[in-house]
């Protein structure tokens, strides 16, 4: 579960500064205009899917709103045959600083239950098309927990990462516990989980939450780049790929390897493997057609 950190919302002010999205096209399915998100494609190709958290006012504290809309541009782009990756990022000051604790604070466990609280926060992690997170400033809460739910974490070098809902008198609840255990260790993760302290960017690198970090200026553009490079690659193929390493989490070894050998023989059975194996042996740059 995402929570809004009090810390976080006491030492920043948030800005009136112009997204980082210059030209966004924000349509939602419906036609309407995305409320809390500002969504476009990037790259040199327009093959990267773009989605800005735009609640620069709440440190793009994630209402249900939000996440709604995050998850129609997410359905949005996984349609789209000319996107190979997404990026999702926020704001310098805040990639989010968790969720709106206002929506939450009324509710009991029946509207939880029986409502299934926060179960479509799960679509990130679904994708079947690689989800970069460019985070920024806080990811507390709901929005670390955001971040782990993407294939890869970009930091800016101001970045911290925390999950501080014990000090509102509860525990994650959307994947907190799962995610960041995997990710840094036990130890770490019982001492953020109990304590309800942040992590730098430096920090997060070295334990392993993120693969990269960046200047604050950079980060955005650098997880583009590193869409761009993804998608110039089979969307089928990588679709496999991230299938295969995302089951090293759930299955043990004897099966992760066997599900592997299963998707690489897959391989052989699709013009992309072809096309790939044959224009190594050409000396030429695949021309990969997605099947």
């Amino acid at each position: 579960m995402a929570f809004l950190c009090r810390s976080a919302a006491a030492l920043l002010k948030p800005t009136g500064a112009v997204p980082v999205v210059l030209s966004a096209a924000r349509l939602c399915s419906s036609g309407g205009q995305y409320e809390y998100i500002l969504v476009e494609k990037r790259g040199e190709k327009s093959n990267v899917g773009f989605i800005q958290l735009n609640r620069p006012k709440a440190l793009n504290a994630l209402c249900d709103g939000l996440m709604k809309e995050v998850g129609h541009a997410l359905d949005s782009f996984e349609g789209d045959s000319s996107v190979g990756a997404i990026v999702i990022t926020g704001s310098e000051r805040a990639f989010a600083a968790g969720a709106d604790i206002k929506e939450m604070q009324n509710l009991n466990f029946q509207d939880c239950y029986s409502g299934n609280f926060l179960a479509h926060w799960n679509r990130v992690s679904t994708m079947k098309k690689p989800v970069i997170a460019a985070v920024n400033g806080f990811a507390l809460g709901g929005g670390c927990e955001l971040a782990m739910m993407c294939d890869i974490i970009y930091a800016g070098e101001k970045a911290q990462f925390g999950q501080p809902e014990i000090l509102l008198g509860t525990i994650p609840g959307a994947g907190g516990t799962q995610r960041l255990t995997r990710a840094v260790g036990k130890s770490l993760a019982m001492e953020m989980v109990l304590t309800g302290d942040k992590i730098n960017a430096q920090e997060a690198k070295q334990s392993g939450l993120v693969s990269k970090i960046c200047p604050v200026d950079q980060l955005v553009s650098e997880a583009v780049k590193c869409g761009e490079k993804i998608a110039s690659n089979s969307k089928l193929v990588s679709a496999m790929a991230k299938e295969a390493v995302n089951a090293a989490y759930e299955l043990t070894l004897a099966e992760g390897n066997r599900l592997e050998k299963r998707l690489f023989h897959a391989t052989f059975a699709t013009d992309d493997r072809k096309e790939g194996m044959t224009a190594f042996v050409e000396k030429r740059k695949a021309s990969f057609q997605d099947k």
